[in-house]
């Protein structure tokens, strides 16, 4: 009886497969530790020229009862779902509902003034400087069991007296202008936005498993589960009860995706001039065109031109990646919070576009000028601090007659191994480099890392002598307004540490500056001094910039 179960199971992974690839193997073997029937893993979409040529689940959508993937598993697709709010906001900018040049407070009057200089548009590109609300959570000592609602999230972000940067002078991705879209949507269209994309976009295109998840009690048929690795190779459930939209909560399968995407290139349902409004890149204030249009990532990928979207949330992951002139697109939809399906749909698009693609490195920051050298430096010359951004530092030291790396932001450490020159790579993972260079006073200046194509440059920090500092200045309890939470600093083992409230966690205080910290989970602490004494901080974490403290 057993036998014929698997049997039975194994044929179930076989039919989900359309079509014969000639590079299916080579697909298939991305996927390998994933194809087994005891792990969650994934689908995957191949969709060329109006047809979906490759669909296939590898793993289990539900562990519980031995359910595997397929391509009517449905998944949440976390941000990519920003996509179908933006397509929201801009089918009523069609129907004249609506101006993208309509400022924030004329929606909601309650939030300051500032909101007067944010436009719909600044919401669609992330350049609203609105600070993100699920950051917000986490800095209030929420985590992941919490429950809050719609209106939790409005008090929080109308109670926000500053941005991050004033609308339109950078770029930041803010899932609040995103969860802003869609109460927008329902105080436009007098609907919520769950109800208006399903008439408006999920049944013209016959969508008929997608929908907003704006109900976590809803039953939805064919639900692939989230899961999250722990010890042994075992795994945890790891889903959530938020009701929120707009920032994420489509759910959705590999079979209606190919309907969406069909969308693109039909103009039956969705216009050209619609989808031409969709890809259009935000412009900062200074002219700068970024790459973010509404919901979308317009960019290239080894010389072609792509347009598309990740997601990430609880035990899910997505991936939705078009290569328009090309026609075609990629989408993987995973139910394991490890997996990586922007690095896995790339990984594809090599095999599938390996003839048309040119390897090119994305040079992230330019600020270092190169002198790369072709001496090859003594270990000794390599190791000290190498700073990613304020706060954000790789340190390098030597173990064991190696290299070693820790990454101050998560405290992971690993060696790294010379394969050529001065570049180093960690043993056995090949998409990613560490290069030294500009030799000046006996030290390196300069760390390039290039991960999956993409180059970022990490000057040398400069060492700073802390001798002297007294942490007692820095200890006591501060209060935001802003958050309506107070922070206790306090000095344990000659260590200063940082709790939220009553929480019991007590985090790591590395002093980075004169005055400044990092802390261990929550970003970089500016202290600030009245008469030299300090009286309040200002917190930078993550998405949410200067949020600020004052000592009780």
């Amino acid at each position: 009886m057993k036998k014929q179960f698997q049997l039975i199971l194994l044929l179930s992974f076989s039919v989900c497969s359309y079509g014969q690839l000639k590079e299916s193997q080579a697909i298939d073997s991305i996927f390998t530790e994933w194809n087994k029937t005891d792990v969650p893993g994934c689908s995957l979409g191949i969709i060329k020229e109006g047809q979906l040529i490759y669909a296939k689940g590898y793993g289990m959508a539900n562990m519980e009862y031995d359910i595997p993937n397929s391509a009517s598993s449905v998944f949440r697709i976390a941000s990519t779902s920003k996509q179908f709010t933006a397509a929201c906001v801009l089918l009523l900018a069609e129907k004249d509902k609506l101006d993208l040049d309509d400022n924030l407070k004329s929606f909601f009057s309650d939030f300051p003034d500032y909101a007067e200089n944010i436009s719909v548009r600044h919401l669609l590109n992330h350049t609203s400087g609105i600070r993100d609300y699920l950051q917000i959570a986490y800095l209030k000592g929420l985590g992941d069991d919490d429950f809050y609602v719609d209106d939790n999230i409005m008090k929080w972000l109308v109670n926000q007296s500053d941005l991050n940067f004033l609308p339109g002078e950078e770029y930041l991705y803010s899932n609040s202008g995103y969860w802003l879209l869609g109460q927008i949507v329902q105080r436009v269209a007098g609907i919520s936005m769950a109800d208006f994309a399903q008439k408006e976009i999920f049944e013209p295109l016959e969508m008929n498993n997608t929908h907003f998840h704006n109900d976590h009690t809803q039953i939805v048929k064919n639900r692939a589960s989230g899961y999250v690795p722990v010890e042994k190779g075992n795994f945890k459930i790891s889903m959530t009860t938020l009701d929120m939209i707009g920032d994420g909560g489509i759910f959705t399968t590999i079979n209606d995706i190919k309907k969406w995407d069909d969308a693109f290139y039909n103009s039956t349902v969705l216009s050209q001039a619609f989808w031409q409004e969709m890809t259009k890149q935000g412009v900062l204030n200074n002219g700068e065109v970024i790459d973010y249009a509404s919901g979308l990532m317009i960019g290239k990928y080894k010389g072609l031109k792509t347009i598309r979207h990740g997601g990430s949330f609880y035990g899910f992951r997505a991936e939705l990646l078009r290569f328009p002139e090309q026609k075609l697109s990629i989408a993987i939809f995973a139910n394991r919070g490890d997996a990586n399906p922007p690095r896995m749909a790339n990984q594809v698009a090599n095999i599938l576009l390996k003839d048309k693609l040119i390897e090119e490195v994305v040079i992230k920051d330019k600020k270092v000028e190169t002198d790369v050298s072709e001496e090859e430096f003594q270990l000794s010359q390599l190791v000290g601090s190498y700073e990613m951004q304020p706060g954000v530092v790789v340190r390098l030291s030597i173990k064991n007659d190696s290299l070693n790396v820790l990454q101050t932001w998560d405290k992971s450490t690993y060696n790294i191994i010379k394969t050529s020159g001065n570049t180093f790579q960690i043993p056995g993972i090949n998409n990613l480099s560490f290069t030294f260079s500009n030799l000046k006073d006996e030290l390196t200046q300069r760390l390039t890392t290039i991960q999956d194509g993409t180059e970022t440059i990490l000057p040398r920090k400069k060492e700073i002598e802390f001798s002297g500092i007294d942490l007692n200045d820095y200890s006591g309890s501060y209060y935001s307004k802003e958050l309506d939470v107070t922070y206790n600093f306090e000095i344990e083992k000659g260590i200063l540490k940082a709790g939220i409230q009553d929480k019991q966690l007590l985090m790591d205080c590395n002093m980075s500056e004169i005055d400044q910290f990092t802390m261990e989970l929550l970003g970089l602490v500016r202290f600030q001094r009245t008469d030299g004494r300090v009286s309040s901080f200002k917190l930078d974490s993550g998405r949410v910039k200067n949020l600020y403290f004052e000592k009780k």
